[in-house]
């Protein structure tokens, strides 16, 4: 980086005199790959502090799901719709909050202090849901997805601040993986063993304590996560002056442009209004939320054990093998081959789509048996889809690339529009569809496969894009092989 570029004067805390160091520094490639791989090792190890803090998300988000058998639904007097209504009120400020809070986020760059202290909000107010009634626990509800809206989007945003494109994958797998242990497998071994053990302790029903204990590790949690996260490459105090210059040097040579000030114009909602005025965000945004609709069996995996005939605990022990196995093929078998594979090929679609049609084959035996072993294998094969969204994921995260406001963005709405998605998934698993839900397994396949579609179209015009930045490269003279987009 001369001291000419763009934005240096600014770049505390770099020196003058330290300009010609770096170039020399960076000219020796040995020197550079071990540094390079001391920083990402260093950063990793404070990253997977992110992935404790999606488990304790999915628990406080879901664990109203666990409660359902064990007397929420009988204390409340819950009746038709109005558990499905419990679970979807909660995205209706998950999608509010999402794009103000990445926008804030970006502006303060202050990702240790902000996720925590969002942290520490959704603690609280999931434990109060234990103490509330009829009308608390939609008010806590509504509330804790505010709150809660802030972390994911931001994640994945503090990840693109720091890591190239054919990185991304990997550590979007690794925190998507914390997603799949605790939607069910880790939340509900948990549920059922305060289930279980904890009813009517000090007077309160065992589905009480639940949202008492799991809101008290989130407060935890989240006093230890102040200390580890890191903020942006600018302003993190814990990087050298060395690793600091070549986390900003990784992410000029990934996209041809630096990260920080060098693509910013206009104002502080210019990168809103890049955003919402790129028809391709509405797109993926519309392809992401009809694929929540096909993945919506997650939140009723409980009710979908409890069809196979078993009691309460079994039940909910029941629900975690199939979580369980596909954390472990996804990270095993999808993250390491086909994950590694899609970033060296530089290729999401077909590999997204082969863990979809994994699910899709799922849905079809659920839809086709009754037999009790045919239809948990079912629940098997239905969350290996999980290794798709991690590549959704990550492919959306790597085409939109700059200014970073306008990533910030995009990372919070298209997330907010699929939740969408979960607003509708709530309602797709009737009671009286049950108990062999074969209209809900017929809505997931039709939903997939809709999602495959509409991503086919996203790598198509994507297709179309490298094409023209090649002949502008070609009509240029440029010989080096410049940005493209990730098909």
């Amino acid at each position: 980086m001369s001291s000419g570029h763009p934005g240096a004067a600014s770049l505390s805390p770099f020196k003058e005199h330290e300009e010609p160091l770096l170039n020399i520094e960076f000219s020796n490639v040995e020197a550079r790959n071990k540094l390079e791989r001391r920083l990402l090792w260093k950063l990793d190890l404070r990253m997977s502090m992110l992935v404790l803090i999606y488990i304790l998300n999915y628990i406080d988000r879901n664990n109203v799901s666990a409660a359902r058998s064990r007397g929420l639904v009988t204390d409340l007097h819950l009746e038709g719709k109005q558990f499905a209504m419990l679970l979807s009120i909660l995205y209706v400020g998950y999608i509010i909050m999402q794009i103000p809070s990445n926008m804030f986020l970006n502006y303060i760059g202050k990702p240790s202090l902000y996720l925590p202290a969002c942290m520490v909000i959704w603690g609280i107010i999931s434990a109060l849901t234990g103490i509330t009634y009829v009308t608390g626990v939609p008010l806590t509800r509504l509330f804790l997805g505010f709150v809660e809206a802030a972390f994911f989007p931001g994640a994945v945003f503090l990840i693109s601040k720091w890591y190239k494109r054919d990185e991304i994958g990997l550590r979007l797998t690794i925190l998507s993986c914390g997603n799949i242990i605790s939607s069910s497998a880790f939340g509900a071994l948990i549920a059922s063993g305060i289930l279980s053990d904890m009813n009517d302790n000090l007077g309160h029903a065992a589905w009480r304590w639940l949202f008492y204990i799991e809101g008290a590790l989130t407060v935890f949690a989240a006093i230890i996560a102040v200390f580890i996260l890191p903020d942006f490459p600018i302003n993190t105090k814990w990087l050298s002056d060395d690793e600091r210059r070549l986390v900003l040097k990784r992410m000029e040579e990934d996209a041809g442009v630096g990260d920080e000030t060098e693509t910013e114009q206009g104002g502080r909602c210019h990168g809103l209004y890049l955003a919402v005025t790129d028809w391709k965000v509405w797109w993926i945004a519309l392809a992401a939320a009809s694929q929540v609709v096909a993945s919506s069996f997650a939140i009723y995996f409980p009710t979908l054990t409890a069809t196979l005939g078993y009691n309460p605990t079994v039940t909910l022990l029941l629900v975690a093998p199939p979580f369980v196995c596909a954390a472990v093929v996804a990270f095993v078998n999808w993250s390491e081959e086909l994950l590694r594979h899609s970033d060296r090929t530089q290729e999401r679609f077909y590999h997204m789509s082969a863990s979809y049609i994994v699910g899709i084959i799922g849905f079809i035996v659920a839809m086709c048996t009754i037999n009790t072993a045919a239809r948990y294998l079912s629940l098997f094969l239905m969350e290996q889809s999980n290794a798709g969204i991690m590549l959704l994921v990550a492919w959306i995260s790597t085409s939109f690339p700059r200014p970073p406001s306008k990533r910030a963005v995009c990372f919070s709405l298209i997330n907010s529009i699929q939740q969408l998605g979960s607003i509708a998934g709530s309602y797709v698993w009737q009671s009286n569809w049950g108990p062999t839900y074969r209209y809900s397994y017929g809505i997931c396949l039709a939903a997939s496969s809709i999602s495959i579609t509409m991503c086919w179209v996203f790598r198509q015009h994507l297709k179309t894009l490298n094409r023209k930045l090649e002949e502008e490269e070609r009509e240029k003279g440029i010989k080096e092989r410049g940005f493209r987009y990730l098909l």
